[in-house]
């Protein structure tokens, strides 16, 4: 009498199949790691370093990059010494927006050992100078003034987040240009951002990244707004 073959059976039939193929593999790979001389294993080891290494740069260079916050210029937003998270896949579709807190370079600043940006296409660089922590207040065709300490953007007061007023007090209204971003400092009596004239608007190329929250330390961590 010829017996009938459940589903159930032939599912078990399959995975004891993969198990024993599973258990060879794994038998072959365990002999052949025992024949592999000591430089072989240690060339291995320093391979999945050399690895893990490169992801993490990848990672950190396309995706999203831990910013230490240095100084007050963003309190009581951010705290000096708070570690942030600055997002990078944001922007590959879209520009920076109006409020953001982004990091960002300033034109023309290299860092401490003199490393200025390296430019790879039109669309990627490499930069290396200092990393600054701000707000977004301007945007492409905005028309942005400062006037008795007051922000006005498009002709309306923008709301000052520390209530300390602007220094310096006054800017001249400008109209910013296709590719300009004003930023600016939450904590506007201590910050050195767009205001000043050896910074200036910055462009796109110039923002890397949106910061989204503080993870350190522990006890602060929070989304940033």
């Amino acid at each position: 009498m010829q017996t009938e073959n459940k589903p159930g059976d032939q599912n078990r039939n399959i995975f004891a199949r993969y198990w024993a193929w599973h258990k060879k593999r794994a038998a072959i790979a365990k002999e052949k790691e025992k024949q592999k001389t000591l430089p072989q294993k240690i060339w291995g080891w320093v391979a999945v370093i050399i690895e893990a290494v490169l992801i993490a740069m990848v990672v950190r260079m396309f995706i999203v990059e831990p910013v230490r916050v240095d100084g007050q210029s963003m309190c009581n937003t951010l705290q000096d010494g708070e570690i942030v998270l600055a997002m990078k896949t944001p922007y590959w579709t879209q520009n920076p927006q109006r409020n953001d807190v982004v990091i960002c370079h300033y034109p023309g600043r290299v860092n401490e050992g003199g490393i200025g940006p390296i430019n790879f296409s039109a669309s990627f660089r490499l930069d290396f100078s200092t990393i600054f922590v701000k707000r977004v207040v301007g945007v492409p065709g905005d028309y942005l003034q400062i006037s008795g300490g007051h922000l006005y953007v498009n002709g309306e007061l923008v709301e000052d987040p520390e209530n300390m007023g602007s220094v310096p007090a006054d800017y001249p209204l400008i109209r910013l240009g296709e590719d300009e971003y004003f930023v600016i400092g939450d904590n506007r009596r201590n910050s050195h951002d767009s205001r000043y004239s050896d910074v200036g608007p910055i462009s796109k190329k110039d923002i890397v990244g949106k910061v989204t929250r503080v993870i350190l330390p522990l006890g602060n961590a929070r989304a940033v707004k």
